[in-house]
């Protein structure tokens, strides 16, 4: 960010309105390029959505993936990541609830960009992390 970049706040980066803006999109790749395997690791054995989490982590990524899908889908992963949470993941059973509604969100808007092999990428990463 330069030193004249006005600051992006949470709300502002998982804005759906703004998930497309350059700034904000590269807010929500560095965001997630930091928080998410941490939190994946720590969490995958007691998320169920976990795998499809993952799925949406390798379609992000997926240089194929289009531009637009992969804003939106870096604005989810950036709310899953983020520790403001409008359900806190402290509390047991419902703390990811919220969580689990955003990518269930996304995967029921932009799930046909979610490749076969984003899911085979996903279904090996959460073996190996359930086998640690």
């Amino acid at each position: 960010m330069s030193a004249k970049a006005k600051p992006i706040r949470p709300d502002e980066a998982l804005d759906p309105n703004k998930a497309l803006v350059p700034s904000v999109q590269r807010v929500n790749e560095r965001r997630v390029s930091r928080g998410f395997w941490p939190k994946i690791t720590r969490t995958a054995a007691r998320i169920p959505f976990a795998d499809q989490a993952l799925a949406v982590w390798y379609a992000a990524r997926d240089p194929r993936t289009p531009a637009a899908a992969k804003g939106i889908m870096l604005g989810a992963l950036a709310y899953f990541v983020l520790p403001v949470d409008a359900i806190p993941d402290v509390f047991a059973g419902i703390g990811f609830t919220d969580d689990a509604a955003v990518i269930a969100a996304l995967i029921a808007t932009l799930g046909a960009n979610i490749r076969p092999r984003h899911r085979d990428q996903a279904a090996e990463a959460l073996k190996r992390l359930k086998d640690q």
